[in-house]
């Protein structure tokens, strides 16, 4: 056969890929989308009501108790959330049931009804995941296809839920192994992730809007031809640092707290109950209920939240810490909901108060948090450097890569994701015999040195 004819045959091949995979992932974004629009309105139905009836949140122990007791009767495998999609993709086992997608939609909009201090994304990617499944088993596919299928609800989720559909293709590749991404799902997931998001923004909901007004060649002035403001570069390697040291202590906060708290309470129905007073004590203590909820916006004037972050003043020194606090009990003490939207509350008050510190612009310090931090606690630089992409405008992307590229390196072998495999050491570029991030930490917990990924 003679090269063209070959080239063409190649060429059809292809098509025909394109083609059938297109209409694979069809019926899975097209239900993730409406799926998250509805979660969207009830999650911001739920945070109205609250706002209104705020005596709402001293029933946070008892929504926590019910939300055990629908787990424990119906939820099966289910409590492993992101973990078992992630499971399923890596190798295949009992599935990803369908209930879960109703489950956490459900125990989420409780979960934020009632104040816990907890975020979207996870219940948006395990729709995603149990949708997949389901249409994955209906079409009889084999599990090299059920594979791709469940990376694409992956990314229709997380596309269509932060309005970001490019990152939500890169985030489904990216995050299931560290140092690693297989490109064989990268048209099925970016077809999945933007159609989700059209399906989502049909619908009468919106997105947040996060504008970042510093401009380098205004503050250059003379220098501008110079692209890059040298000193403020190596201000924004300094906060990556601190970013990817933040993302570390919150997710080893959170993974401690959820092994103790199983380990000493003997009666598992007490610990969201317990997880609960904790939530309600702290914030009495703070005298605030701006650590509640999602956090995107705050129902006082002078309230700290991620939009008020992006300005001067809009955080204190330590609003971080108490979000991260607060986040951490949550989670890892039976309430449902993503790290994610926390993760970004954490990020932009921190940025907001090294921004203050360093006499760094506000604005773009708080956009650099936004993603570098989430960018350290799942191990994803290139999706969250897309993400402040497409959120802030592509004008300090330099920036971006640098905060969430540094933050990736110092956040070590940690993350929010248990299953989340080590494909490639971040300390030495060398492929490793994969372990999941929870064997590698329990490697070092029983040997006492750094894990041997290398």
């Amino acid at each position: 056969m003679s090269e063209s004819p070959k080239l063409l045959f190649e060429q059809l091949r292809m098509a025909r890929h394109f083609v059938r995979w297109s209409l694979l992932v069809l019926p899975v974004s097209v239900a993730v989308g409406v799926l998250v629009a509805l979660f969207l309105w009830l999650l911001e139905s739920a945070t109205q009501i609250r706002h209104a009836n705020l005596w709402l949140i001293a029933l946070l122990p008892l929504a926590g108790v019910g939300i055990y007791w629908l787990y424990r009767c119906y939820g099966k495998n289910t409590e492993a959330g992101n973990n078992l999609i992630m499971d399923e993709i890596h190798a295949p086992g009992g599935g990803v049931p369908f209930r879960m997608a109703p489950l956490v939609l459900i125990t989420t909009v409780v979960t934020h009804l009632f104040g816990g201090s907890a975020g979207r994304e996870g219940t948006a990617v395990q729709m995603g995941g149990s949708v997949a499944d389901y249409v994955a088993e209906k079409f009889g596919l084999t599990h090299a296809d059920k594979r791709i299928l469940l990376m694409s609800g992956m990314a229709a989720g997380f596309g269509a839920v932060f309005g970001t559909p490019v990152t939500g293709a890169i985030f489904a590749l990216e995050v299931l192994a560290v140092g690693r991404i297989k490109y064989d799902a990268l048209m099925p997931c970016l077809i999945a992730s933007l159609v989700a998001d059209m399906v989502c923004t049909s619908f009468p909901i919106h997105h947040t809007h996060y504008t970042i007004t510093y401009s380098a060649e205004a503050a250059l002035g003379a220098l501008s031809f110079l692209k890059l403001d040298l000193v403020l570069l190596v201000k924004v390697l300094l906060a990556g640092i601190c970013f990817g040291l933040v993302s570390y202590v919150f997710a080893e906060l959170a993974h401690r707290m959820k092994a103790k708290s199983q380990q000493c309470i003997a009666r598992k129905w007490l610990i969201p109950l317990i997880g609960g007073v904790l939530v309600l004590g702290i914030s009495g203590l703070l005298g605030t209920t701006d650590y509640l909820g999602l956090g995107v916006s705050s129902p006082n004037k002078d309230g700290v939240s991620i939009v008020s972050a992006f300005s001067v003043g809009g955080a204190d020194t330590f609003s971080w810490f108490w979000k991260l606090l607060l986040t951490a009990i949550t989670l890892s003490m039976g309430f449902k909901g993503g790290e994610v939207t926390p993760l970004f509350f954490i990020g932009a008050t921190l940025g907001n108060t090294l921004a203050v510190l360093s006499g760094a612009p506000v604005d773009l310090f708080a956009g650099l948090g936004f993603i570098a931090v989430f960018a350290g606690a799942t191990n994803t630089p290139l999706a969250c450097t897309m993400m402040g992409i497409e959120l802030f405008g592509a004008e300090h992307a330099v920036y971006f890569g640098v905060a969430c590229f540094t933050a990736y390196y110092f956040s070590g072998h940690t993350g929010i994701y248990s299953s989340q495999r080590v494909a490639v050491s971040k300390f030495h570029t060398t492929e490793v015999q994969e372990s999941t991030l929870k064997e590698v930490k329990s490697n070092q917990r029983q040997y006492g040195h750094r894990p041997s990924v290398d």
